[in-house]
């Protein structure tokens, strides 16, 4: 009897009485050994893509979300302003402090650097600063940097043509043996030497002349072509006026000056402006001289000056002009 009641509990508690470790492990488990404290679950271990975050956006002034530049790895943009062509021969290259120097023409030395942003170009192809020699005919588009202080280099042009320039003024010297004519710029008032070959062209009233025609006092127009500073060879000589010649104006008075016998007139003919010294006791409708009068005036050049012979009164400022 006590062992048919033994065996009746055992039947009854042994699944209340049996331990919960010979439970069979989930997915991702391992087994734990009777007795022993269940294992921690293993943590993900596939890998983390990475994610690039900017903590401080102003470190970047905002250019990275509008134009892509860097501040840090990119040049700075171009300076802001006008753009000044000058043209010279180099005289010194510092590849170290990325600059050079110019002897320009018509005077003085400029250092112009340059850098990432400048353009070099050697008969119309672009190319890099080894181009840049001593020695060498540059035009350079230049800009001010304030940032740094200094002149920049925008574009330089290396090896081209020679730029046509002009000067106006009087003739000082005539050398036909050597085939120079110097003239005293009326700007500056300094004094440029040309050179004369036989494709100079020399015109007088829009007539050819030749260089006989080109006389000491003489008032010319001079297209030339830049060699150095103050010198040039001649491609065209336009004379003006020649001492003791006449010429008639036309046109309106824009300056009056009746204490000193000085008055300017507009011409009408090629719209340009020349100073007339005259005396008043001379001209006789000189006290009716106005600013704004239409005039005729009959002057001889006199080496410097023009000097009035007769003045013509045509229509007054008040009188409307006709259409």
């Amino acid at each position: 009897m006590q062992r048919f009641l033994l065996a009746t509990f055992i039947i009854v508690f042994a699944p209340f009485l049996w331990p919960q470790s010979n439970q069979q492990p989930t997915a991702g488990q391992t087994a734990a050994a009777p007795g022993s404290p269940q294992a921690a679950p293993l943590p993900d271990s596939s890998p983390a893509h990475p994610k690039t975050e900017i903590l401080d956006s102003s470190a970047t002034g905002g250019a990275l979300a509008t134009d892509g530049h860097d501040p840090v790895l990119d040049p700075p943009p171009l300076p802001e302003g006008t753009t000044t062509l000058a043209g010279g021969v180099i005289s010194g290259v510092d590849r170290v402090r990325n600059h050079m120097t110019i002897k320009v023409f018509g005077g003085g030395k400029w250092t112009v650097a340059f850098d990432e942003r400048t353009h070099i170009f050697r008969n119309g192809a672009e190319t890099t600063w080894a181009a840049l020699k001593t020695g060498e005919r540059v035009y350079v588009d230049t800009m001010l940097d304030s940032d740094h202080h200094n002149i920049l280099a925008r574009n330089i042009r290396v090896g081209v043509a020679e730029l046509p320039a002009d000067a106006e003024g009087q003739v000082v010297d005539v050398d036909a043996r050597r085939g120079t004519v110097a003239l005293r710029d009326r700007i500056n008032a300094s004094t440029v030497h040309f050179a004369i070959d036989k494709d100079t062209r020399i015109v007088q009233g829009g007539h050819p002349g030749g260089l006989q025609d080109v006389q000491q006092g003489s008032l010319v127009h001079v297209s030339f072509a830049p060699r150095s500073a103050n010198r040039g060879l001649a491609r065209e000589i336009a004379i003006i006026a020649t001492p003791g010649s006449a010429f008639t104006f036309l046109g309106k008075v824009t300056y009056l000056d009746m204490h000193r016998g000085l008055l300017a007139i507009q011409n009408a003919a090629d719209e340009r402006n020349y100073e007339i010294h005259f005396v008043p006791s001379q001209i006789g409708d000189a006290r009716k001289l106005a600013v704004g009068m239409q005039v005729k005036i009959v002057a001889l050049f006199e080496a410097t000056q023009y000097r009035a012979q007769a003045v013509t009164l045509t229509q007054t400022a008040s009188e409307p002009e006709e259409k």
